[in-house]
Formats: structure tokens, sequence, C-alpha cells
């Protein structure tokens, strides 16, 4: 008999909130973090942070709410704003999306990091959190990043949390008017042992200094597991 002969279909992401140590992972349902949302995506005066989206920078508060609540409350994609424990707000939000229940299978997608959140231990955390549900507490089998092959803050991301490269989707899309070469990357449930232990190993207390900085980095503590595991 297959291995996979009795894998049932999965459920689709809930709406419970997850808490880490440095950040708060909250599922959009409704409106209530629109507000600082827009906010947070706005102390970026040049909207850098759109380049590489479909949509934004947004004129105004008014064309945010009217957009996210077609978006971000949209049926068969579940949303979630990441709110680092320091301010308590909504400053990122990601998206599980294209979710294949029958399989197991999401991409998380529709990254969107305010300035004040990038390159930090809840940005990273989130992602952790987020991961953690999609294989410990759902039991997918496959979680998919896809980003423009020329995002390279988004390739690095991806390498830096884990994610395998798998490929390059030449002319998959068109946005903004340019083509779009789509760099493909997953993590599937036999990589996400070490993928977490290394996730668990960095987020220790330990791991920072009284300024918060990092002695080694998630790379390090993930790759130096992966070879005692080896030994």
């Amino acid at each position: 008999m297959s291995a996979l002969a009795d894998y049932g279909s999965r459920q689709f992401p809930g709406a419970q909130p997850i808490a880490g140590h440095f950040v708060k992972v909250e599922p959009i349902v409704d409106a209530r973090h629109f507000e600082a949302l827009f906010a947070a995506f706005a102390e970026d005066g040049q909207g850098s942070i759109f380049d590489y989206m479909a949509y934004g920078p947004f004129a105004d508060e008014a064309v945010f709410r009217r957009w996210a609540e077609a978006t971000y409350l949209a049926d068969n994609i579940r949303f979630h704003a990441i709110l680092p424990l320091t301010t308590g707000r909504a400053e990122g939000v990601a998206a599980l999306m294209r979710t294949n229940t029958a399989n197991g299978v999401s991409e998380i997608g529709h990254i969107c990091l305010a300035t004040s959140l990038q390159r930090s231990r809840a940005a990273s955390e989130a992602f952790y959190l987020i991961m953690r549900r999609v294989f410990d507490e759902l039991g997918y089998r496959r979680l998919e990043w896809k980003c423009d092959d020329r995002n390279q803050p988004s390739r690095r991301a991806a390498e830096r949390l884990g994610f395998r490269y798998e490929g390059l989707f030449r002319q998959h899309m068109i946005v903004r008017g340019r083509n779009r070469d789509t760099a493909w990357y997953s993590l599937i449930d036999g990589d996400w042992p070490t993928v977490k232990a290394g996730f668990d190993a960095w987020l220790a207390p330990e791991n920072f200094d009284a300024e918060g900085r990092q002695r080694r980095g998630l790379t390090e503590m993930r790759e130096s597991l992966a070879k005692a595991d080896l030994t």
C-alpha cells in the first residue's frame, strides 16, 4: 500500500491567532487592522515596498481600505497581519494562498512588510509561526514561495528561511506592464524538522545579546544542525 494511501484532505488555514516570543500573527477576518497597516506602509514615503507587487502604493486610506476589503477578506485565501510585540500594531501581512487541501499544498505570498518590520526578529518569527501552522498543525506536505526573479531580497529571504530553489518560470506573468520571470522555491514536510529545529535554536533568548543582536545567524544554525544529523 502506498505511504500516502490514507492521506486525507487537510483543513483550510484557520483564523486562530498565533503568539510567539517577539510577534503575534493574526489572520485577517475583518477590517480592524486596516488603519494600522495603511499607516505602517505609508511610512515608506517612496513606496518601494510595493516595487514587486501588482498593486500599491495607495493614494490615501480610503483607497487602501476599499482595496483591502476586496483583497484581504477574499474567499479561498488567508491573509495574516503581523504585529511585533514591541508596538502591538499591524506592520505587515503575509497570505496563505493557492491552497490545495486535497494534496496538502499552499503558497506563502502577498508578503508586504513595513520598513519598521523588515530584517527584524519579529518578521522572521512571523514566517516561522505560519510555517509551523502549515506543517505541524495542519499536516500539509508542501509550502511554496514564488517571487520575481529580479527581487533579490525576496530570494535571499526564501533561502534564509529554509526554502529550496526549484527553478525559473520564464515569462510567467505581466506585472505593471513588464515581464516577470518567477523564481520558484519550496519547503516540504521532509525538510521541516531541520528547518524547525534551526528556528527554535535561533529564536532562543541566549542567541541574542542585550541589544537584541543575534549571536549566530539562522542559516548557520540550520546548517550546523543538518551537519550534526549526518554525523
